[in-house]
């Protein structure tokens, strides 16, 4: 795990993992929902670097408004010389992700987007009031806004391990991380589609419960009308712990449309292999579906 200082206060650090070729200029950056830190992506992190790909999985500073954020990331892709790259968002990294291709769209350095149970504005969690108080609020209320999200009721083995791995890593979280990550996912702020229209973009979502609403859902699928769709049936809020297999086989579909160009994530050495491996899996998941 590196830890990289890039603005003039000390006290704002971004922990990172840097995994897979270095020679690949635009690798895929992971961006953590509220309640995650950057190893929530350990299972991309390990399948993907054994195809050959470049991940980075991040887990950003204290920031309170959008704008900060934005300007951040900025330096920290600058400290690492990276000019463009494919983002990867859940939930609020999603939002994040976005805001992030919108702020830059002058110079771009998004390549494209995944968003994973995301949203695009935050006004859908009614909670845009209270943005401006989550700094007053003790740790274990904070905890408890977050937990209230996540999902209760019978759960299969996976998605039962996924809640508990993610109610760990919320409890490693400090108050000021986790109110500066409620006022950003809750502060009034939505995304400017035109600014962001060239860039591909596939949306994941899942079809059993999640926090996001079915309405936060079709105003993704309205605000990208050209986005490839990566539906999951389960997952709950987090598939990328509790559905990795399916996830990680989206986002090597997503990314294939890169392969061979200056913004491919993978290593080229590794592509003929991996494309076939690829194009067998989804032919395997095609022949199921049909089987059931």
């Amino acid at each position: 795990l590196f830890q990289i200082i890039v603005d003039d206060d000390d006290s704002k650090v971004w922990s990172l993992y840097d995994a897979g070729p270095r020679s690949i200029r635009c690798p895929l950056i992971f961006l953590p929902p509220v309640s995650g830190t950057a190893d929530v992506f350990f299972q991309q992190i390990l399948a993907l670097t054994g195809w050959g790909y470049r991940v980075i999985a991040l887990q950003y500073p204290v920031y309170w408004d959008h704008l900060e954020f934005c300007d951040g990331f900025r330096k920290l892709l600058d400290h690492l010389q990276l000019d463009k790259v494919h983002l990867f968002g859940a939930s609020l990294g999603g939002f994040l992700a976005q805001k992030f291709a919108e702020y830059t769209h002058k110079s771009p350095r998004v390549q494209s987007l995944i968003l994973c149970n995301s949203f695009s504005d935050t006004s859908i969690f009614n909670q845009t009031w209270t943005a401006n108080s989550f700094w007053l609020m003790p740790a274990f209320m904070l905890k408890k806004i977050v937990l209230g999200n996540f999902a209760s009721g019978p759960l299969d083995p996976e998605m039962a391990d996924g809640i508990d791995f993610m109610v760990d890593r919320l409890e490693s979280l400090g108050q000021s991380e986790l109110a500066s990550r409620l006022t950003l996912n809750c502060q009034n702020s939505y995304v400017e589609p035109h600014k962001i229209r060239d860039i591909p973009v596939t949306i994941m979502d899942v079809f059993d419960q999640s926090a996001l609403s079915t309405e936060a859902k079709e105003d993704m699928y309205k605000l990208y009308p050209n986005a490839r769709r990566a539906h999951l049936k389960t997952g709950g809020n987090f598939p990328y712990l509790c559905r990795s297999a399916e996830v990680n086989l989206y986002i090597q579909i997503h990314l294939l449309q890169f392969h061979g160009t200056r913004y491919a994530a993978i290593d080229p050495s590794m592509v003929s292999a991996e494309e076939l491996e690829v194009q067998k899996i989804s032919l395997h998941t095609s022949n199921e579906q049909e089987e059931q």
